[in-house]
C-alpha cells in the first residue's frame, strides 16, 4: 500500500492547485505530469475495451507529450539556456488507476481537464514573459480539446454499458 506522502500523479497535480504563477521548480513539476499524462491516457485507452474510445484516448497521450514538450522550451527561455530534463524529471508518476474503467471515472477526467485549462490560463495571466505566456495558453486550450475526447469517451461507455 503507497505511503500517504509519496508522490503520484494525482498529488503532483493537486499541489499545483493553489500556485498563482510558475516559477521554473513549478514548471518542472508541470513538466513530468505532462510526460506522466501520455502514459495516463494510454493506459486508459488499455482498458476501455473499445477502439474507437482508446483511439481518442490515445489522440490525448500523443498531445500530453508535445505540452511537455513545450514545457522545455518555457523553462529554457526562463533560464535563458536551453534545458533539458534530467532523468529524474523525465520519471513517469506512479499513476494508480483501476484494472477497469469506467463511464463514472472519465466524469471526473473531463472535469480535471477543464481545470487544467483553468490552470494553465490562471499562470498565463501571471506571466511576464510573452512567448512562456503563449506556451502556456497553448497547452490550456488542449486541454479542454482533451475534456472534449474524454466527454466523448464517457458518452461511448455510457451507451455500451
Amino acid at each position: 500500500m503507497p505511503m500517504s506522502n509519496e508522490v503520484n500523479f494525482y498529488t503532483a497535480s493537486a499541489a499545483l492547485a493553489g500556485k498563482e504563477y510558475l516559477d521554473v521548480a513549478a514548471m518542472k513539476v508541470v513538466y513530468q505530469l505532462e510526460v506522466s499524462g501520455e502514459v495516463f491516457y494510454n493506459l486508459l485507452a488499455d482498458r476501455v475495451n473499445n477502439a474507437e474510445a482508446a483511439e481518442l484516448l490515445r489522440r490525448n497521450a500523443v498531445e500530453e507529450r508535445g505540452h511537455a514538450r513545450r514545457l522545455a522550451r518555457a523553462i529554457s527561455l526562463k533560464l535563458g539556456s536551453e534545458w533539458e530534463a534530467t532523468a529524474a524529471e523525465e520519471e513517469i508518476l506512479s499513476i494508480p488507476l483501476p484494472d477497469v474503467v469506467t463511464a463514472e471515472l472519465f466524469a471526473g477526467i473531463v472535469q480535471g481537464e477543464i481545470n487544467g485549462d483553468a490552470g494553465y490560463q490562471h499562470w498565463a495571466d501571471h506571466e511576464p514573459d510573452e512567448e512562456v505566456e503563449r506556451l502556456l495558453r497553448l497547452n490550456g486550450r488542449e486541454e479542454t480539446i482533451h475534456a472534449g475526447r474524454a466527454q466523448q469517451v464517457l458518452e461511448i461507455l455510457q451507451k455500451s454499458s
